[in-house]
């Protein structure tokens, strides 16, 4: 796919900005690390070139300088709440992100329980840390938390809380989610390293907006369609404005907390460092954009792809009609619609042809192809043959996977495994397509040809199976269905 985003100028500047902000406080910096770390495929979608493990490689580069503090939300732990993108719970997610984190490098035994009141699952997994070896510090909720500025910055507030002694001079506070307290935990190290007499600084690492792009920038907006479930709204930043003259973009959640955060900062530190939470963040994502017509067109696809999942989820669940309409007019506002990739109109067309579940990929030379459903292979395995073939340069006509590899798995299915449907899945067309590859040349070079396809997007005229979904997401292919199932039953697996 063509790239509109400098990776290495980015890693490079990223680290170096950070260095500086470390330099400003006296040589130690807690850092607030928002988004995701090593899994960031938004802004690998709306910045072509930017690798999804872009932050966390650039976090290697500070290796010998940085330790990780991991922040869960007791509360989290109590109820189970699992991340959503990849299927398991928060608390199982500190333990990925630490054993990634000590894969990179760097030094990750560290735990904070925030909101802490003695909840009986929280307990337990505090206790399962410490047997790993792994050091746990409670902090404790704090009443008119976190308007009530001088209960916080006193002994009765952030003075209760455990205190994770670090001597690195970079801090990377991060969490499995959203609501973990990254924020109070920053703040709360910050309170008890100057009761110690140590001095230390606090910033914020937020890919998204991009401060230093319009606010209408398709990047920017992208940002909003993707957290349209959560309210929040890209917003000029006026204090910003105000103390600099300098327009910024931020999110209103930033913005309408700044307040506080700087009175905590002054409570704590006697004077706060930064004029607008913008001052706050270290982000150099805008200043490696290289071309931003690219990077324009890849985030529109992305509002698109957000419009599409929105309305699955919604057809689904029933849930997310408010967010729906908010990515509807944020189409608006880019001046696109649901048809922005000629490939979903190819699906439609090939669906109305044919009288069943069809799909259509657009490749990255331009070409589109399409899928059908069929006796032996659903739409998405059509799809995704069709689509290897022609990156690998074999003819329509030739068959790459031979019906003797299909037809035994399509009755192992039914005759043993009871399914009812014979035809085959994306991941089991793979199975029969490596199969056939051991005596088919042209079978091996369309296996060779997957990676070409990361990147692209898939349209059906369905919702896939989860099957189907998942081998297509793991191929790197953006997958965007008609919010419709395919039968009119009132369960669908």
């Amino acid at each position: 796919m063509l790239k509109g985003f400098d990776n290495d100028r980015y890693i490079k500047m990223q680290a170096e900005r950070i260095r500086h902000r470390i330099g400003q406080f006296g040589g130690k910096l807690y850092l607030e690390f928002g988004g995701k770390l090593f899994d960031d495929y938004h802004a690998s979608r709306v910045l072509p070139g930017f690798a999804p493990d872009s932050k966390a490689r650039m976090l290697s580069a500070l290796a010998d300088d940085a330790e990780v503090l991991v922040a869960i939300n007791a509360q989290d732990i109590e109820q189970n709440k699992r991340r959503s993108d990849i299927g398991i719970g928060y608390d199982e997610d500190v333990l990925r992100l630490m054993d990634m984190f000590r894969g990179m490098g760097l030094q990750a035994n560290k735990v904070v329980i925030t909101r802490y009141t003695g909840q009986p699952h929280a307990e337990a997994y505090v206790h399962r840390l410490e047997d790993m070896g792994v050091h746990c510090y409670r902090h404790y909720p704090i009443d008119g938390y976190p308007s009530n500025t001088a209960l916080i910055v006193s002994d009765d507030g952030f003075g209760k809380n455990d205190f994770a002694e670090i001597d690195r001079s970079l801090v990377v506070v991060t969490a499995p989610g959203p609501g973990s307290g990254k924020l109070a935990t920053c703040l709360s190290q910050l309170y008890h390293e100057y009761k110690r007499g140590f001095k230390a600084g606090y910033a914020k690492f937020e890919t998204f907006p991009v401060w230093n792009l319009p606010i209408d920038h398709p990047v920017n907006i992208a940002y909003e369609a993707a957290t349209a479930d959560l309210d929040d709204n890209n917003i000029i930043d006026p204090f910003h404005l105000d103390a600099y003259g300098e327009v910024a973009v931020n999110y209103n959640r930033d913005v309408e907390t700044f307040p506080v955060v700087r009175t905590l900062l002054e409570r704590i530190q006697g004077t706060s460092p930064y004029a607008s939470p913008t001052d706050m963040g270290v982000n150099m994502v805008g200043r490696c954009i290289s071309a931003d017509a690219i990077c324009q067109d890849a985030a529109k696809s992305e509002i698109v792809r957000r419009y599409f999942w929105t309305a699955v989820q919604l057809k689904r669940t029933g849930i997310g009609e408010e967010a729906l309409a908010k990515i509807k007019l944020l189409m608006g506002r880019t001046g696109i619609d649901e048809n922005y990739s000629p490939a979903r109109a190819a699906a439609l067309a090939k669906e109305e042809a044919t009288g069943a579940p069809a799909a259509a990929m657009m490749l990255p030379d331009g070409h589109i192809v399409t899928g059908k459903t069929s006796d032996l292979l659903g739409a998405a395995s059509s799809l995704l043959l069709n689509a290897l073939k022609h990156v690998a340069g074999i003819p329509d006509d030739h068959y790459v996977v031979s019906d003797k590899a299909i037809e035994p798995i399509c009755r192992l299915k039914t005759e043993h495994l009871h399914s009812h449907n014979p035809r085959l899945h994306s991941d089991e067309t793979l199975i029969a397509l490596s199969m056939s590859s051991a005596t088919n040349e042209e079978a091996a070079a369309a296996i060779a040809a997957a990676a070409e396809l990361r990147g692209c997007d898939a349209y059906f005229s369905v919702i896939v199976s989860p099957t189907d979904d998942k081998l297509y997401r793991s191929l790197g292919i953006n997958v965007c269905c008609e919010p419709k199932y395919e039968g009119q039953a009132f369960y669908h697996r």
